[in-house]
């Protein structure tokens, strides 16, 4: 089957929902889950950068995708498992989690914290994964998004990784917010899912050739989204809402939105280091969000 016959499409980036001692609040995750599936998402992404998966242990990763899991939700088509070490062996582990529970794909940064200069030393972090993970390894979705990680990804790091491990590399997500990073890749892998990261980039990425997003304004309007991700077709309500929302930390301020859609204000927490919004700064998100959400589609 062609990488692109099962298209990614529309695909949240989960919010991670925390309890007030600090645990991942696994009902309402999984209730946030469904809410988005609901309302227009072909999956959902956990454990990547809007669910803070950075700071997602093991443990909690099985607990997360076990409740998925428990909860009916079709794990191979509906659950992509995220990827975010700074050592091969933790990288290992966690991939490992996502395909236990079959998961859909696995979307995998590249090491963080060092900053890796070099193609060869990107090339060797992913190989050694690959060459690890032996016989399971399948359907990775490459995750460009040196902002977090401090690396820089290249066509031709594609390149190489996909002539090493053939049949292996389902796509990649770029959220450089680079048009020419992302037209790249798809001048030369459209073969594969070419995905944003960049809400404002979606619609012209599918024109050319994209295979959709994950992204993490589908915690809020997926039904926004999904004639960008599937048709290509813009709306400049996206681009509004998108920066109504930049304006504050991104993480903090798709958490702040869900607790004003849900009536939930659990839904702010954060977990260390990263903090929520003060009531004062939430409230002129939500005014700028539901002004920009409201103004007039093309």
């Amino acid at each position: 089957m062609s990488t692109k016959a099962r298209r990614i499409g529309l695909s949240c980036a989960l919010s991670t929902p925390f309890s007030g001692d600090g645990r991942i609040d696994l009902v309402r995750m999984v209730a946030h889950g469904r809410w988005v599936l609901d309302s227009g998402c072909d999956s959902l992404a956990v454990f990547g950068t809007t669910g803070e998966g950075a700071s997602i242990g093991l443990a909690e990763r099985y607990s997360v995708l076990g409740a998925f899991g428990a909860s009916g939700f079709d794990m191979g088509e509906k659950i992509i498992a995220g990827v975010t070490a700074a050592t091969v062996a933790d990288a290992v582990d966690q991939a490992r989690a996502g395909y236990e529970f079959g998961c859909r794909a696995l979307l995998m940064t590249p090491a963080f914290y060092f900053p890796i200069n070099s193609e060869e030393g990107i090339f060797r972090w992913y190989a050694s994964v690959f060459e690890q993970l032996g016989p399971q390894l399948r359907d990775v979705i490459l995750y460009h998004i040196p902002s977090m990680t401090r690396c820089v990804m290249t066509p031709d790091l594609m390149g190489r990784l996909r002539e090493a491990f053939p049949g292996k590399i389902l796509g990649i997500k770029d959220s450089t917010g680079d048009w020419n990073s992302s037209k790249g890749f798809l001048d030369r892998h459209r073969d594969l899912q070419i995905l944003v990261g960049d809400e404002r980039q979606l619609a012209r990425a599918v024109q050319n050739g994209g295979s959709g997003t994950i992204c993490g304004l589908a915690n809020l309007r997926p039904d926004l989204l999904r004639p960008a991700a599937w048709d290509g077709k813009d709306d400049p309500r996206i681009a509004a809402v998108v920066a109504a929302i930049v304006a504050d930390p991104f993480m903090s301020a798709v958490k702040a939105l869900i607790a004003h859609r849900t009536g939930d204000p659990a839904w702010r927490r954060m977990r260390a280091p990263l903090e929520a919004l003060d009531e004062a700064k939430a409230r002129a998100l939500v005014e700028r969000f539901d002004a920009a959400a409201a103004s007039k589609a093309a």
